[in-house]
Order: structure tokens, then sequence, then C-alpha cells
């Protein structure tokens, strides 16, 4: 899917076509087709390893410049499920003249910049509204952890009450999600790190002098506010994401060791049982042998032998009671 977009003035979201493509407008690619591709590496210029670099889900977080573009690549979260969250690539490529984003899905992150919210940001802005994308996608870091942790805590009340896999299960879960956040995060942290330092030298956008100088990613005072919150945002999701890990980790082996618990104490009291019910068994067969026994002309020898094996039951029981095997 390709999608066109350039801010009025007046703050309005004007729709484009590639045969209207203007300066300043911004290209959203989702899922695109090779045509689509080609289409756009051609008219921007762009290299054709940048847009493509965003299809590969398995992409770290990376800057890159060429040819008059830099390409920062981060990776947003999403849900792939009612419990379970991962991330995505994200490529953002900013030119001279347009601000492209590609990624394999259409998230969250980027549904947030539409005409209903296109008076707080401008396509033409490049450099804040690359800013603003990644301000975006560490508050969904944020809000996902949020949920991640009243999900623990809805799980961790039921595994109080019901020892059952499925919680155990979705336990599992969370902790996958959180393992690739706290990747995602970190890659993500050093991207902004490197972003931090070209304020102080522009000239660090470029690794030729062909592009020393030219205005790509232009930082504005605003812009670095801006910028030092993503960065602040970032390091509370890692530090929260740090936190949730050891909080699940601790919580799955403290029920793991009452699970362990539990299965000693059935054990323990079906070997007390199992003690108990092989009393009668003894004394039965005992006075049941064809040989001559006690009582065998008694013609109340049947309840006798009754009342003994029931007494040295009940003794029995009654010493692994005192034992705790009940």
């Amino acid at each position: 899917m390709l999608e066109i977009f350039k801010s009025e003035e007046n703050g309005q979201l004007r729709e484009l076509s590639l045969d209207t493509l203007e300066k300043g407008a911004w290209i959203n690619i989702i899922d695109p087709t090779p045509y689509e591709l080609k289409v756009v590496a051609d008219l921007t210029q762009v290299e054709p390893d940048f847009l493509r670099s965003a299809l590969d889900d398995e992409e770290r977080s990376h800057t890159d410049v060429e040819e008059g573009s830099v390409m920062v690549l981060t990776n947003v979260p999403v849900t792939t499920g009612s419990e379970s969250y991962d991330t995505l690539p994200l490529a953002i490529i900013l030119t001279t003249e347009y601000i492209i984003t590609v990624c394999l899905e259409d998230t969250s992150v980027m549904a947030e910049f539409n005409e209903h919210t296109s008076k707080l940001f401008r396509t033409y802005k490049r450099t804040r509204f690359l800013f603003q994308i990644l301000y975006k996608s560490a508050t969904y870091y944020l809000k996902y952890l949020r949920q991640i942790n009243k999900l623990s805590d809805e799980i961790e009340e039921l595994l109080k009450h019901y020892m059952r896999n499925r919680e155990i299960l979705r336990l599992l879960e969370l902790q996958k999600s959180l393992t690739y956040f706290n990747a995602a995060l970190r890659s993500n942290g050093a991207v902004l790190d490197k972003l931090l330092r070209l304020r102080s030298n522009q000239a660090h956008l470029a690794e030729n002098s062909e592009l020393n100088g030219l205005p790509i990613l232009k930082i504005y005072e605003e812009d670095e506010d801006l910028l030092e919150d993503v960065i602040i945002e970032n390091k509370q999701a890692r530090e929260m994401v740090d936190m949730y890990s050891q909080i699940l980790s601790r919580l799955a082996d403290t029920f793991s060791s009452i699970i362990s618990n539990n299965l000693n104490m059935v054990m323990k009291f079906l070997a007390a049982i199992t003690i108990i019910l092989a009393i009668p068994t003894v004394v039965s067969s005992f006075f049941g042998m064809n040989v001559p026994v006690p009582m065998e002309e008694n013609i109340h020898g049947f309840l006798v032998v009754i009342l003994i094996a029931a007494a040295i039951s009940l003794a029995t029981a009654y010493i692994l009671w005192r034992r705790d095997m009940f």
C-alpha cells in the first residue's frame, strides 16, 4: 500500500498521488510490492536498499547515509494477539524534499498520524516529524508495558487459586514479549544517542565530502527538546522492561516452587494412604493362609480380624498424622 500526504499551512493533511508528488510530502509505504518500491526509488532518488531494509522483520535499529538521504531504522511495538507483543522495523528516510516511511504492517504508531491529528505535525518539517514518530513509538512501548504489567497481576491472582497450564503459558508469552521489547529498546537507544550527537556537528551526518553541509537533517532548538524527550521516554521504557522482566522471572520461579511443593505434598499424602490401605491387606492375607491360624474355628473370627486390621490402620494413621503426613 502506498499513501502520499502533505501538510497545508492551515494544518490540514492533503492526500497526493505519484503524479502530483510535491516537495515536503510524506510517502507512507506499507507492505509494498516490488513495483511500488521501484517507482518510489525512481521518483525520490532514494537508494532501493533503504526502502527494502524495513521489509526484513529481523532487522536491527540503525542509521545510514547514502547519496543525499538519511535513513533511521527503528523498531516499533506491535500487538500480535490479545496478550502477546512483538516489534517491527520501521524505516524513516529523509531526503532534501521528502520523508518516507516503510513498514511491513500498518502499526498503531503510524496510525496516530492522520487527518484527525494533522495539526500536531507537519510533513515538510522532516526532522521534527522524524522525532515525533520516534516519540510516539516510545510512548507506545510504555503503553504496552503497562498492559503487560496489568496482565501479569491478573495471572498472578489466578495462579494463587488455580495451578493451570494455561496461566503458566500466558506468563511465558509475556516474558517472550518483554524479551523482544528489551532487544528493540536497546538498539533504539543506540540510534537515539547517535542522533543526539549529530546536533553538535551536522557534518557527522555524512560519510563523504559530497554530503557535508547538506541540510538533510536540520536540528533546531525545539527539535533538540523533542529528541531529549524521546531519549527520556526510551530510557524509562528500558527501565520498565528490566523491572517487569525481573518480576515475571521471580513470579515464574515462585510458582514453579509452589507447584513442586504441591506435588511433594500430594506424593506424601498418597504414600501415607498407601501405607494405611496396605495394613488390612497384610492382616487379611495372614489370616487367609491355608494353614492352621488362630481363631479359625471361632464364629466371630472374621469380625475380630476386621477389628484388628481397623485398629492397626487407625493407629498408623494417627502416627502419620502426628508426623504431618496429611
